[in-house]
């Protein structure tokens, strides 16, 4: 019995040790992707000046320059991701999400862009659980389907 005992302290404490681990209310922060090992060589250079760019706070420049590196290779998930990024610190929401999309659409399996609060933002998932707008129904018992809880011959 003292055996049982053992074994669920332990289990309780990794199960508050692993909640514990897993909590975290800071969002990740939003800094550009490097470029992938596919990019062209032409492309290169306009993806890691936008990053330099973006780094330094020239929202504007970043851009145009992952702008071009979009038109130029348009497969690449960074530089949709890091474009829209870009779009995003310059406040034109619009343009921003048609790009997270677009690199959530070619990196199926990126963590980074799939998990990226900005991205969340936009889909589905919710970034604060759902309100309830009324109170939960509970079903009657017995009684059946007809007023008054009667077998409704």
């Amino acid at each position: 019995m003292n055996g049982w005992r053992s074994i669920m302290i332990a289990g309780i404490c990794l199960m508050v040790m692993g909640g514990v681990g897993c909590a975290s209310d800071k969002p990740a922060p939003l800094t550009t992707l490097a470029p992938p090992p596919n990019v062209d060589s032409q492309v290169l250079p306009l993806f890691t000046e936008g990053n330099r760019l973006f780094r330094e706070g020239q929202y504007e420049a970043a851009r145009q320059q992952f702008q071009s590196a979009v038109q130029q290779q348009a497969d690449l998930a960074e530089a949709h991701y890091n474009l829209a990024l870009s779009m995003e610190r310059m406040g034109d929401q619009p343009g921003a999400k048609k790009h997270y999309i677009e690199a959530a659409n070619l990196a199926p399996g990126n963590k980074v862009i799939w998990n990226s609060p900005p991205l969340r933002r936009y889909g589905n998932v919710p970034d604060a659980p759902v309100k309830a707008t009324s109170a939960p129904v509970m079903p009657g018992f017995g009684g059946g389907a007809t007023p008054g809880g009667g077998v409704g011959y």
